[in-house]
């Protein structure tokens, strides 16, 4: 047997093993895409307006540097008002719809076909409640993007429960609240996780596409892409839309090590870490 202290030396070189096997081919297959656009593009003669090479993505990223960063932080500002706000609509609905199953059946028709609006008709409607440059519009934007995945998620978990569960604590004379404290919320802990990764990435997709429809030049990294390709500058586009990519990325890596932290008692990640 192996003495302890060897053993807890190597956990940390394991589960850096374990993340560079899980990582490594990502980053393989993120090299060679970027090779291949770049191969191909100048191979094919493709036309900047179609898709500009990577290098001309990366000179006009440098050169815009500055207010890429800082619309694209305000842009993220948005989004993540948004993901809060809409995650805590989400997560109160659906403990509502599960403690209350009538009316969880008389709402819910309801939220799916809200869900069902695309975001274009969303952003007209909201600019004219809130006004045309008000962040409020994006931000509530990214919550109605955001809320139904985190809804349907948490009262997946909510519901999910097994019955035996469920009777153990009716044994011990629990009340409602006690089975959701107790059983219910802790069960649903994973899927909410699940809506919150997919919220993440909405999120930061409903912050750009309502800037669009409207806001500030110094501030919209939306508009920014918007413009610059109604001007032709599809690289200054393109660069700007990798910032909204990295940053969206972020976000949501943001979650995963928030799950990996919250939820070390459950055996998915207790397998994933270990594995």
């Amino acid at each position: 047997m192996r003495p302890i202290s060897a053993s807890r030396e190597g956990a940390p070189a394991a589960r850096a093993g374990h993340r560079l096997r899980e990582w490594a081919p990502a980053a393989v297959l993120f090299i060679s895409g970027i090779v291949a656009w770049e191969g191909l593009v100048t191979a094919l003669d493709i036309q900047r307006f179609l898709l500009p090479k990577p290098t001309e993505i990366v000179a006009a990223l440098r050169g815009q540097w500055r207010f890429l960063w800082g619309a694209g932080l305000y842009t993220f500002g948005e989004a993540v008002a948004g993901f809060g706000a809409g995650s805590l609509a989400g997560v109160i609905t659906a403990i509502v719809l599960a403690r209350w199953r009538r009316l969880g059946g008389a709402l819910l028709p309801y939220a799916v076909a809200a869900n069902a609006v695309p975001i274009i008709a969303f952003a007209p409607i909201f600019n004219n409640w809130f006004g045309l440059i008000s962040p409020v519009s994006k931000i509530a934007i990214a919550a109605v993007l955001v809320y139904f995945p985190v809804m349907a998620n948490v009262l997946r978990g909510l519901t999910s429960v097994h019955p035996s569960s469920i009777e153990l604590m009716r044994s011990y004379a629990a009340g409602e609240v006690a089975t959701f404290r107790r059983v219910r919320i802790p069960n649903s802990l994973p899927f909410l996780f699940s809506g919150l990764k997919v919220a993440s990435v909405l999120a930061m997709i409903g912050a750009v596409v309502s800037q669009y429809f409207g806001g500030l030049r110094t501030t919209s990294l939306g508009l920014f892409i918007k413009e610059r390709a109604a001007l032709a500058f599809f690289a200054d586009a393109w660069a700007a839309i990798v910032v909204a990519s990295v940053l969206g990325v972020a976000f949501y890596l943001s979650i995963v090590a928030v799950e990996r932290a919250a939820l070390r008692w459950h055996p998915s990640i207790r397998g994933g870490v270990a594995g």
